[in-house]
């Protein structure tokens, strides 16, 4: 029988869709954020192992993820909008750009009953380029965090020093307009154990 050359697929786990070797379930850590997020994930950021933004997905009691780099302006605009009976406003969790100017918001002045964060999830220089691909984004109130410790993503490098993974950038803004510390503590727990577990396979760059 000839050799086609493929190699075999990897058996993936049905619920988080990661290889079984490096399956993410045990950290699923369920949260009830009462301020829906919507991800904005680029397609090389799907299939990485190393990212955050699944385990933050599978998490999250109201979180939502479209996939994709420039999107339909029409589309995008359905995923921003209120759900029906609600008055939510979509704000884009990004630091301020020079060049591409934006309301600026801070935690303390949201209301966490009317606030739907948006967060790009990508690499520092794919993220850019998302926000200038889709001038709906480039449009909406933006909220800059401020950490007050480095990020505990050990097995990734940052842009700068100031740069956390999506999952502790949403868990710290999640936290503050929601003044909800506790409720994301258990969730940043797991993320630290399953960087710890990420990290046998990867070394630290």
């Amino acid at each position: 029988m000839a050799d086609t050359g493929s190699a075999p697929q990897r058996a993936r786990c049905p619920r988080c869709e990661r290889p079984l070797k490096t399956c993410l379930c045990s950290w699923i850590t369920p949260t009830a954020n009462e301020t829906p997020l919507l991800i904005l994930q680029h397609p090389l950021e799907v299939h990485q192992a190393k990212g955050s933004a699944r385990l933050l997905q599978l998490s999250l009691q109201r979180g939502q993820t479209q996939v994709g780099e420039c999107f339909e302006p029409a589309a995008l605009q359905t995923w921003l909008a209120p759900a029906p009976g609600e008055a939510r406003q979509a704000v884009l969790l990004y630091p301020a750009q020079a060049g591409l100017p934006a309301p600026s918001a801070s935690a303390s002045e949201l209301d966490p009953a009317r606030t739907r964060l948006v967060v790009l999830d990508g690499t520092w220089r794919k993220s850019l380029r998302m926000l200038h691909l889709n001038p709906l984004l480039q449009a909406l109130p933006r909220l800059a965090l401020q950490p007050d410790a480095p990020s505990r993503y050990l097995i990734r490098k940052a842009h700068r020093p100031d740069q956390l993974s999506t999952l502790e950038a949403c868990c710290m803004a999640l936290a503050e307009l929601e003044q909800a510390p506790a409720r994301y503590a258990p969730l940043l727990a797991a993320f630290d154990a399953f960087v710890a577990d990420q990290a046998r396979f990867n070394p630290r760059p």
